[in-house]
């Protein structure tokens, strides 16, 4: 496929097509950064949709022949990654004059990483959220995706254990990337 497939703003009918989707990137691209024990809890945690960034309309989607191949968004809640488990400040709204937004939930289907996808949703991301008057974009990135956000500007901040709810953990990478005003 040559072209980019057309991107937009994900909706509730989505959330079957975007779980699909997180659990099928989760089992293709893991296992180049992690064993099989990790690939499986991050395939049963990491992979459930946060329908909030839909209602919110921060989540985006590319779609080809009507499957989604990729899904990624920014948040304005306090909530930093899925599978931290609910906390109960989740859904605070963020103050954009001193706090983040939090880019989240990015996956690809193997067979279109490195087609300028993710790229393409971060850019989205970057627009948005400074247009809403945020000065900076936070978040914390597995392995497989560190290398898609340094490509785009992000630095990593700090490195920590990302426990899930079954007792394993997964390397995370935090990683911030300031905004200017156009979202560039």
């Amino acid at each position: 496929m040559s072209t980019r497939p057309p991107q937009r703003k994900a909706v509730p009918a989505d959330v079957p097509k975007i779980a699909a989707l997180m659990r099928r990137s989760v089992e293709e691209l893991f296992p180049l950064f992690h064993d099989e024990r990790d690939t499986a809890a991050a395939a049963r945690f990491l992979t459930v949709p946060d329908t909030m960034l839909i209602d919110d309309g921060t989540y985006y989607v590319h779609e080809a022949e009507g499957e989604i191949v990729a899904c990624g968004g920014w948040s304005k809640r306090d909530k930093l990654y899925t599978g931290s488990g609910d906390q109960s400040g989740d859904a605070r709204l963020l103050d954009p004059a001193t706090e983040p937004a939090r880019v989240r939930a990015m996956f690809v289907r193997g067979d279109f990483a490195r087609r300028g996808l993710g790229r393409a949703i971060l850019t989205s991301c970057a627009q948005d959220a400074a247009a809403d008057g945020y000065r900076s974009l936070v978040l914390m990135a597995t392995l497989p995706g560190v290398p898609l956000y340094q490509a785009f500007g992000f630095r990593e901040v700090g490195r920590e254990d990302l426990p899930l709810p079954d007792g394993t953990t997964l390397a995370g990478v935090a990683m911030e990337r300031e905004l200017a005003e156009d979202g560039r």
